[in-house]
């Protein structure tokens, strides 16, 4: 028996890509595919590159429809899968959220950087937090996915090995990140027109990004402490990819960050820990579900600066959440993940 897999959102960028790794699963069946602006038209009428790979029409997102699928993935913005899920869970579907509904455990937080009154607070805690190199098991048990950010993924990838063997000082870590431009989504809106971000570079949200206190809470989680992050994203004139350049101290002397990191990650199938010097390049993990970091300590002092580079749309969404529902179904957690990344 093959997965029914409904996709609710099925008109974004993150939705688009589920159907692209989704298409080619062999233990999915893709049932519904919903979008109220495209509800009627077929999916390869829109986007043409599944002529031949989907025979399905874009729906309206109904409960009844939706409920008879095993999973149901909410690709949709923020404030939206929180008033589907409690009746869906009831009915005995897994949901996975790629929204930041359920990523952040303490409400009032919540409410206030995303700026709505949150509908479904009771489900929260039950809710877990899909980061598979920190909730492997969780995630298997689970019936609601609360899928990491794409910002939050890169970072915490980064800094987790230092946070959890308490080689840094807590107080004083700093993650200057790049994104490309379709972390903004699908929507129209000047600042992401090609005319407004070619040929340029900025900065945005330094004062307070919403994604700041899911990153603190994985790291207060990791290591059982506080934390101060200092976060500032960035918009590069890029398609798709993230680049996080980490900086912390190091508390002591501690010879073996390499070996910190290479042990962190040995068993984890889409981490890759690259040569000591090494230098990330998004345009190596494009495409695939892969996190690739090195780690550097400049002219010998007690600084660290980890590079860890993702794609937004893959490991920073569709892939990641995929690989969760690989864990919620008992399956090998690679199925249709093991994709080469684009080149050039």
């Amino acid at each position: 028996m093959k997965i029914k897999v409904a996709i609710v959102g099925g008109t974004g960028y993150t939705g688009v890509e589920l159907l692209r790794i989704l298409v080619n699963h062999p233990q999915v069946e893709i049932c519904v595919v919903t979008s109220r602006s495209d509800a009627g038209q077929r999916i390869d009428s829109v986007y043409p590159n599944f002529i031949g790979l989907l025979d399905l029409q874009f729906s309206e997102p109904e409960i009844g429809q939706l409920a008879s699928c095993d999973v149901v993935f909410f690709a949709t913005p923020n404030g939206t899968a929180m008033l589907m899920v409690r009746e869906l869970l009831e009915k005995g579907v897994k949901v996975i959220d790629l929204s930041a509904d359920f990523r952040i455990k303490d409400v009032a937080v919540w409410e206030k950087w995303y700026g709505q009154k949150h509908a479904s607070p009771e489900l929260i805690a039950n809710a877990v937090y899909g980061l598979p190199e920190v909730n492997r098991q969780k995630i298997k048990e689970a019936s609601l996915i609360a899928c990491p950010g794409c910002y939050p993924t890169a970072v915490q990838l980064g800094f987790l090995p230092l946070v959890e063997k308490g080689l840094v000082d807590l107080g004083s870590l700093i993650a200057d990140v790049k994104s490309g431009v379709s972390g903004a989504g699908r929507k129209a809106q000047i600042g992401t027109l090609m005319s407004e971000t070619g040929e340029s570079f900025r900065a945005y949200s330094v004062v307070g990004h919403r994604h700041l206190p899911e990153i603190s809470q994985g790291l207060e989680q990791a290591t059982g402490r506080g934390v101060h992050l200092t976060f500032v994203p960035h918009l590069t004139p890029m398609i798709r990819g993230i680049h996080a350049s980490l900086y912390s101290k190091i508390k002591g002397e501690c010879d073996e960050l390499q070996a910190v990191f290479e042990r962190r990650y040995a068993d984890e199938s889409f981490v890759d820990v690259l040569p000591q010097d090494s230098h990330p390049d998004t345009r190596n993990v494009r495409g695939s579900n892969r996190c690739q970091i090195a780690i550097h300590q400049p002219q010998d002092s007690n600084t660290v600066v980890v590079l860890s580079v993702i794609d937004n749309l893959v490991k920073g969404a569709a892939g990641q959440a995929v690989q969760n529902m690989n864990l919620m179904f008992s399956l090998d957690e690679k199925t249709a993940l093991e994709i080469v990344p684009l080149y050039p």
